[in-house]
């Protein structure tokens, strides 16, 4: 992670504004600096990732034109070399170099080619104008708000921008902005028509693109670990990082002090694919006396976003004390692909895809936004496997009828896509989706909820519908959690569209509260939804080799 800013015009003098960029200094504490342009200013914090060296510091000047960038850019080995036969020439190892050289080729049309995870400016010299990008599912974050002159300001967050701006918003991600304009380059949810393959042709893509989407984040020259709850979708990413890079890789998982229902199954997880594992724990009180830290860091008021943050944040602040970790692959956008808990209840195909169209389109506001909060504000990159942009738009366009749990089992595709491999235990591949802010252990919520509930009488939540009518807050934890967000950032409850919740409209799904817990298909954390049995050559070893193979 690193941190960019930029104001376009002069009108605040950089003694005046460097206090807000400081404010994030922790996403980028290797190197810092601001360059004037002719018109404005640029600001970089560095987190060094690729290309350690100090030429790898931003911004990046071409002739007269500077790019700053929070991101990696996927392939740019093969980038920078097309780049060269073009008569371009580099001084770092930095992925970020090629930008400006792809901009004098390609112009906005270089977007759509950067892939995944970006969020960058770049001045036009010749113009003495601002362009403005952010990744197509906003992974890497870029807010953006008016100063008093009417000249725009970008921001990784809007911490920088809150003493600023009147008003600060997330940048549409997909969009770039110039000349005062927001234009769409990419769209990865408009389906226009389906696929409709056999459900194994179908299982053997998913299992490809996903290898192949994290060998791509497995390139990195800073050293590399790996979040792991024992759900699903972490130890998918755990157990395929494992096998491509032939080691031990190192997993991190957290859990309640009390009743932690995931450190089990981490364990489990790593214990069979061979990994150093740490587990750490986390105490009530440490919970309550993090919870103002943590909503400022976030930038949200949202309930879900909130609970599930607390554990990983504190997760990550552990690895950074206790590592030499810099870059962490995660398990985020799964759900929002292959369906949470609550999409069992589904009326249809087409709701189950409507809804996964909403949740992609909005996760740059909520467990996107949590996975990059909490991993860069203790000086770490997040890397999302399930979120390449080649893997969203794929499982976007297959057949909702396929994806709906019509199986006896959440996510069946992506269970049944290594059902074969043997990369990990059954009881892991099949386990049943337990939130993460309930599996860390579900007395975190309750915790929460007492401390709300002491802090607050009826009449006092009552009078919250006056004092927010935006998005009113419907219990004592989120009036709670909106409190102490107006206390840092005033009036800008806007940057969130809404609360995560279920859809209500659905039978079995109007609850008055988000966590998985409180549906009648919860069931048991941990167990297996169906019972599967392998056959003898996955059991034996030879899908072992098969999985290697096809790395």
């Amino acid at each position: 992670m690193c941190s960019i800013m930029t104001l376009t015009d002069k009108s605040i003098k950089e003694k005046d504004f460097r206090g807000s960029f400081e404010e994030t200094l922790s996403r980028g504490p290797d190197d810092s600096g601001i360059e004037e342009t002719p018109s404005g200013f640029m600001c970089f914090h560095r987190l060094a990732i690729m290309g350690l060296t100090p030429e790898g510091m931003q911004p990046f000047s071409l002739g007269n034109d500077k790019v700053i960038c929070n991101g990696e850019i996927y392939g740019f080995r093969k980038l920078k070399d097309e780049l060269r036969t073009k008569g371009y020439s580099f001084k770092s190892d930095s992925d970020c170099e090629i930008l400006l050289p792809m901009y004098r080729e390609y112009g906005t049309k270089m977007f759509p080619m950067l892939g995944s995870e970006f969020a960058l400016v770049i001045y036009d010299g010749e113009r003495d104008s601002y362009i403005a990008a952010r990744d197509p599912i906003g992974i890497r974050p870029l807010y953006y708000g008016y100063l008093s002159s009417g000249a725009v300001a970008f921001a990784s967050e809007p911490k920088n921008l809150i003493k600023l701006c009147d008003k600060v918003m997330p940048f549409p991600p997909g969009h770039y902005y110039e000349d005062g304009k927001f234009e769409r380059f990419e769209n990865l949810t408009d389906v226009r028509d389906y696929i409709r393959d056999d459900i194994d042709v179908i299982c053997k893509e998913i299992r490809r693109r996903l290898i192949e989407s994290v060998e791509k984040r497995l390139d990195a020259d800073a050293p590399l670990g790996f979040l792991l709850s024992g759900g699903l979708d972490s130890s998918l990413v755990c157990a395929i990082s494992g096998k491509i890079l032939g080691k031990k890789i190192d997993t991190f998982c957290i859990g309640m002090d009390k009743d932690p229902i995931d450190l089990g199954f981490a364990k489990e997880t790593a214990d069979y694919i061979g990994a150093r594992h740490t587990a750490f724990h986390m105490t009530k009180e440490e919970i309550i006396g993090t919870l103002p830290k943590l909503i400022k860091l976030l930038g949200t008021w949202d309930i879900t976003t909130i609970r599930a943050s607390m554990g990983m944040y504190l997760c990550c602040k552990a690895i950074h004390e206790n590592t030499d970790v810099r870059v962490l692959l995660t398990g985020e956008i799964s759900d929002e692909l292959f369906g949470y808990k609550y999409t069992d209840y589904a009326p249809d195909a087409a709701s189950f895809q409507a809804e996964s169209k909403k949740r992609i389109d909005e996760i740059h506001m909520y467990d996107v936004l949590r996975a990059d909060r909490c991993i860069s504000v203790n000086s770490l990159e997040a890397r999302v496997p399930f979120g390449d942009t080649d893997f969203v738009k794929y499982v976007m366009r297959i057949d909702p009828e396929l994806k709906m749990n019509k199986y006896g089992c959440g996510k069946y595709l992506l269970r049944h896509a290594f059902e074969h491999d043997g990369i990990l235990p059954d009881d892991i591949l099949w386990r049943d989706k337990a939130a993460f802010s309930d599996a860390v252990g579900h007395s975190l919520v309750d915790d929460l909820k007492e401390y709300a509930e002491k802090k607050y009488t009826d009449s006092e939540l009552k009078e919250a519908e006056s004092r927010y009518p935006y998005c009113t807050p419907f219990t004592k934890e989120s009036l709670l959690y909106r409190d102490i967000f107006e206390g840092y950032y005033p009036g800008n409850a806007g940057m969130i569209k809404d609360f995560w919740m279920p859809n209500r409209e659905w039978e079995g799904c109007n609850v008055n509260d988000p966590s998985a817990r409180v549906l009648n298909n919860y069931g048991k954390s941990g167990e297996c939804c169906v019972k599967i049995q392998r056959t003898d050559s996955a059991m034996n070893g030879n899908a072992h080799a098969a999985m290697q193979e096809a790395i």
